[in-house]
């Protein structure tokens, strides 16, 4: 674990965090109970403090746009690297017989 420069202590990690945030909780309820019953049994509820997460762009589509943008990149890398680094036309990336002939010459058939 690392040292927390600002207080010398160690930094707790995520689930010592959560331990503690738990611990504290039930310090609180417990202070609660002794005061007031009806409360402590509103404040219980576990379904009350769970957070709901609503993402933006659902799982399944990030896949779908990770493979069309992994389809486009290389698309126009080849473009780039035949039509401009190498002195090529650009379009005839898309020719068949381009890239039969690059087969052709990492193969030295």
């Amino acid at each position: 674990m690392s040292v927390n420069n600002l207080s010398q202590e160690q930094s707790k990690t995520r689930e010592e965090y959560k331990k503690a945030k738990y611990e504290a909780e039930q310090k609180i309820k417990a202070k609660d109970a002794k005061a007031d019953r009806a409360e402590v049994e509103t404040k219980s509820d576990p379904q009350k403090n769970k957070r709901i997460r609503i993402r933006l762009i659902p799982v399944w589509l990030r896949l779908v746009l990770l493979v069309v943008f992994t389809f486009i990149s290389l698309t126009a890398g080849a473009a780039v690297g035949y039509g401009i680094l190498g002195d090529g036309k650009v379009a005839d990336v898309f020719k068949e017989s381009t890239w039969t002939h690059i087969r052709d010459l990492v193969n030295k058939e």
